[in-house]
């Protein structure tokens, strides 16, 4: 049995559950509400002592990091491939996958707290937000994220490092419009890990408002991918479904708030 903790605003979960999808696989979700602080609790982290999400539970084996589950589904499940036979497009996938657990997540948590979830933490009044905020591990997203996501959800775009992190996420945007000129997709000609990798970091732009960082006519190509990317049939079941919708209310709401100041680091006109 696959048994996978999840929630339905983690980037990393959605890439699971994507890859899950993907591969036709039946699974059980068990939700970890990580914005009440579920993933603090002492028996989750005897689980995943990072105290994040997603953990796959197979047969009793516990496999954490969303990476090395994917890469454990495509060996334990062969039935249906998404890794390529081929070296080089192998080669670029790595890349993507590579660049996306080394700085594009870190940038991806950064920017989401910045844009949207520290207002919505900031509504469980002082106490709690308090407790929240300790309550994260020395070592979690990044060995500084406990500091780091205080100084977020305490002083929004003048905590060290915001404009930084908004310029590394439209790094790897622009990255992406560089390798789709000669393909239809990121390792090559063929749908692959790397375009799984690369959808939910995507989308949490789209899901705070933030499209404008690749629509009109800015990144044509990674607008055609997405679109490409939404039309598969995993995307629905994996991603938008799983969205709460107060919670997806909440992040456009904020994000779209937050826009303008992200346009303006970015020197785009909203």
């Amino acid at each position: 049995m696959l048994e996978l903790y999840h929630h339905g605003s983690s980037v990393c979960a959605a890439k699971v559950r994507m890859y899950m999808h993907e591969k036709n696989l039946d699974w059980e979700g068990h939700y970890i509400d990580i914005l009440k602080g579920d993933q603090f609790d002492p028996e989750y982290r005897k689980l995943n002592p990072k105290a994040v999400v997603p953990t796959l539970v197979h047969d009793g084996e516990v496999i954490c990091d969303s990476t090395v589950i994917c890469e454990y589904l495509e060996d334990a499940f062969i039935d249906i491939r998404i890794r390529p036979k081929d070296a080089l497009e192998h080669a670029r996938v790595l890349y993507w996958t590579k660049a996306v657990d080394e700085a594009l997540h870190p940038a991806c948590g950064f920017v989401t707290f910045l844009a949207s979830h520290r207002h919505i933490v900031l509504k469980l009044g002082p106490e709690k937000v308090e407790a929240f905020l300790q309550s994260t591990p020395e070592m979690s997203v990044t060995a500084d994220w406990h500091e780091t996501k205080k100084s977020i959800v305490r002083h929004g775009l003048d905590a060290a490092g915001a404009e930084a992190k908004i310029k590394l996420y439209d790094h790897y945007l622009q990255k992406m419009e560089e390798v789709l000129a000669g393909n239809d997709w990121l390792a090559g000609e063929n749908f692959t890990f790397a375009d799984i990798a690369m959808t939910p970091y995507v989308n949490r732009l789209k899901m705070l408002s933030m499209s404008g960082m690749w629509t009109g006519g800015r990144l044509p190509k990674v607008e055609a991918w997405f679109d490409r990317i939404q039309a598969r049939p995993s995307f629905k079941p994996a991603l938008d479904d799983w969205l709460p919708e107060h919670l997806a209310n909440d992040m456009q709401t904020f994000g779209a708030q937050s826009w303008p100041d992200f346009a303006r680091i970015l020197d785009i006109k909203p």
